[in-house]
């Protein structure tokens, strides 16, 4: 299956956007990067355009063309996983049957047990029943799901979260410390996990996908 035209809707401090953005910096992908704003013009993830491209109004989406045909892929999980059917080299997913369970475990950690607790809309309605208890239920659940994820990766850690290569785990841990430091979070309790984020700050994928060098990047 040839893949062609990549573009990637995505939003730079989206830290499922920014997953995304280093599986392809690091497999040397080419895309075009189409900014989502999540908070401008009343949220560009819920107008039209977006939501045909992805129903759940979230980011990121890649749209891309397929042996000819245009297709949407949205949802983290399954762009990365595509992108590695696609481009299998460098790998993101281990040959070794329980390390690749492994890191997908890691990798349900952060996208099942972290990001649905901080996204936006789910704050925002906690935040109607109770003022101020978004924030706070963020908080909780990112304390929780990093706690679980220091707990389990210390068995199979190296450089990185398995072993000394890069997996498709590191692609969900490094922008979750990001967010969990905007959601001053001290991380002093999770040094495995900081040894991790320290390698992988010095990868050219890890940087080349940082919010602060995307073309819609605000201080």
């Amino acid at each position: 299956m040839r893949a062609t035209s990549l573009r990637l809707h995505n939003y730079f401090r989206s830290s499922a956007s920014y997953r995304v953005r280093i599986a392809l910096a690091y497999k040397n992908v080419p895309y075009e990067y189409v900014a989502v704003h999540l908070v401008k013009n009343g949220g560009e993830q819920l107008q039209a355009p977006h939501h045909a491209k992805n129903p759940m109004d979230q980011v990121p989406a890649l749209e891309l063309v397929l042996d000819g045909t245009s297709r949407v892929v949205a949802q983290s999980v399954a762009i990365i996983e595509l992108l590695e059917e696609l481009f299998p080299e460098p790998a993101l997913f281990p040959k070794d049957a329980f390390l690749r369970a492994r890191t997908r475990e890691l990798v349900e950690i952060v996208n099942s047990g972290i990001q649905p607790h901080q996204n936006l809309a789910p704050m925002k309605r906690i935040d109607q029943l109770a003022a101020g208890a978004g924030r706070l239920h963020a908080q909780h659940y990112n304390r929780l799901g990093l706690a679980a994820y220091e707990e389990r990766v210390k068995e199979t850690a190296g450089k990185c979260s398995i072993g000394d290569e890069v997996s498709a785990a590191d692609l969900f841990l490094y922008p979750q410390l990001t967010t969990a430091r905007r959601f001053e979070i001290d991380l002093a309790p999770y040094p495995t996990l900081l040894a991790i984020e320290a390698h992988c700050k010095t990868l050219p994928a890890f940087q080349a996908a940082a919010p602060d060098k995307q073309p819609d990047h605000e201080a």
